[in-house]
């Protein structure tokens, strides 16, 4: 029996990889409602989502750094710092790995997911 046919990974280029890191986690803040996350209500928005600085607060980091990774500047997030920027914006597993492999960084042990994940459990079963 044969495996599965390896795919050849190709390099991102720093500077698209950082733009798509950005537009990643401009997509996550995005998607996520301040109020379900018990954020209050403060004036008018004018972007759907979170604003950078709820981001920032919650990830526990400054809102200008936040901003320029945001932008896909040149910074230089540690292991630890990118696992704060992920739970805050409550990235499932295969998105927190997503976000490590963006930003130039090994993924955590913990979010390695299984080829399976993300399949009905009824298709599940006959996958195995």
């Amino acid at each position: 029996m044969t495996g599965m046919p390896q795919r050849e990974t190709v390099p991102i280029a720093p500077d698209d990889s950082r733009k798509q890191l950005g537009a990643f986690l401009r997509s996550r803040r995005e998607s996520l409602d301040p109020q379900r996350l018990g954020l209050p209500r403060v004036g008018r928005r004018r972007t759907p989502g979170l604003r950078r600085e709820e981001v920032a607060m919650l990830a526990d980091v400054g809102v200008t750094w936040y901003t320029w990774l945001e932008q896909g500047r040149e910074v230089n997030p540690s292991e630890s710092v990118l696992m704060g920027v992920a739970n805050a914006l409550q990235c499932s597993p295969l998105e927190t790995r997503h976000l490590f492999v963006l930003a130039g960084l090994t993924p955590p042990e913990t979010t390695q997911v299984s080829i399976c994940e993300g399949i009905a459990p009824g298709t599940r079963r006959h996958a195995r």
